[in-house]
């Protein structure tokens, strides 16, 4: 199993969509095996091609703080399950993940206002 994690400073960046980069984990036998750092690309992530890079490395699940309804839209589309409303050091979050104490918040980013801040 891969996990996916929009970081930025090694913590959960709140917005799926200008993330520093994504923290991909490879789970065996509820242990990681492996990390590795996945540049982001320019743009909104529902507007750049991300999905798809994240999807041919085999990611099967993200763990995100938030999103808009096109990102989920896009992921959800590439098979990849969203957890939404994480936050914090990565590292425990996977911790916590793999122990079953993780679910999905239920959440969206509203870009309806100007200063596309999210709204919950």
């Amino acid at each position: 199993m891969k996990i996916a994690i929009p970081t930025r400073n090694n913590q959960v960046d709140d917005h799926f969509g200008h993330c520093e980069y994504f923290t991909v984990v490879t789970v065996t036998e509820n242990k990681v095996i492996d990390t590795e750092v996945v540049p982001s690309q320019q743009g909104c992530g529902c507007k750049s091609n991300i999905v798809e890079v994240l999807k041919e490395k085999g990611v099967s699940i993200m763990l995100a703080g938030n999103m808009g309804q096109g990102a989920l839209n896009k992921i959800s589309n590439a098979n990849i399950s969203v957890v939404r409303g994480c936050s914090g050091n990565i590292e425990q979050l996977i911790t916590n993940y793999l122990e079953g104490k993780i679910v999905d918040a239920n959440i969206l980013c509203d870009h309806s206002s100007e200063d596309h801040q999210c709204s919950h």
